[in-house]
């Protein structure tokens, strides 16, 4: 009997101190569970669908995706919120006091892209752990997967975009204040054409944000990659969150303000897509402006 109580005293113990230790900062059991590993493979076919986007788009993408929590609220605001732009959309932000990362606001501006990654949390997921986990295994396969669409001659400079000729590929946007979100389908942009197709339609510009000052807080127009170093900036900082910190470690970004999840209530009208705008970019129908000069959503047929 006295044993049966010394082992109860024993085994209290022992769940009271594993409770304790749980509720130190920093530490969880996700913490403490070994990083994803993926073969490169595994890593080309994640990146085949972001790779062909401009450096900076790609970079505030990668960064979003390490946080796949907030995806799905951060793509329903932007839908939401998609009529707005410029400094309308940067003050909404603001005043709105969005529980979303930095990282993930940044993304606010392009509701097709948080649209697309909504859709697929599984590859969301995947991308983002993959990116903290291994870096520069995730970069070298972007640089993979443009060298083949710049191989088969689909990846080339024109009005939009300007593709430099390597070793290392980086893709700017012509106009930087403007950012061209590329449409195209994998299966076709990194595997040899087959004869007559014509290769320079495969892939589309008709999409595109304006990015002004007014988002300079979020790392727009300072975010941006080192390819040959596998560096990684944000906000013109280098980006140091990793697997093994990612429940601690918080990015710099001046001017913006970092709340918690309860924000005050909505101050702005609510006015989503319609079917019509949110199937034009996945249907590669272009526009030259995500959002709307006017005050609705598109009413077109």
């Amino acid at each position: 009997m006295r044993l049966s109580k010394f082992k109860t005293k024993i085994v209290s113990t022992v769940l009271a101190a594993a409770f304790v230790v749980s509720l130190l900062p920093g530490r969880s059991m996700a913490q403490d569970q070994a990083p994803p590993s993926f073969s490169p493979d595994q890593l080309d076919h994640l990146v085949s669908r972001v790779a062909l986007y401009p450096d900076p788009l790609l970079a505030q993408v990668l960064a979003a995706a390490t946080f796949p929590d907030q995806i799905p609220d951060a793509a329903r605001w932007a839908d939401q919120h998609h009529y707005l732009r410029g400094a309308e959309l940067a003050n909404a932000i603001n005043e709105d006091r969005l529980p979303f990362d930095p990282s993930v606001q940044a993304v606010l501006p392009f509701p097709s892209v948080l649209d697309m990654m909504a859709s697929d949390m599984n590859w969301t997921s995947d991308i983002g752990n993959a990116f903290l986990s291994d870096r520069q295994d995730v970069m070298d396969a972007v640089q993979r997967m443009r060298q083949r669409a710049r191989d088969f001659g689909y990846l080339r400079s024109n009005g939009q975009i300007v593709v430099s000729g390597g070793p290392y590929i980086e893709i700017a946007p012509a106009n930087p204040a403007f950012i061209p979100v590329p449409y195209y389908d994998p299966l076709v942009v990194y595997a040899r054409p087959r004869a007559g197709f014509f290769v320079g339609g495969a892939i589309g510009f008709g999409y595109g944000v304006t990015i002004g000052t007014f988002f300079r807080p979020w790392g727009w127009g300072y975010s941006r990659f080192d390819w040959r170093g596998h560096g990684y900036y944000v906000n013109d900082r280098p980006w140091g969150r990793s697997w093994g910190n990612r429940g601690v470690y918080v990015h710099e970004y001046h001017g913006v303000q970092r709340w918690d999840a309860g924000r005050r209530a909505e101050g702005h009208e609510l006015v989503g897509r319609n079917e019509h705008e949110r199937n034009a970019w996945r249907e590669g129908r272009g526009r030259e402006e995500e959002h709307d000069h006017g005050h609705g959503h598109d009413r077109r047929p």
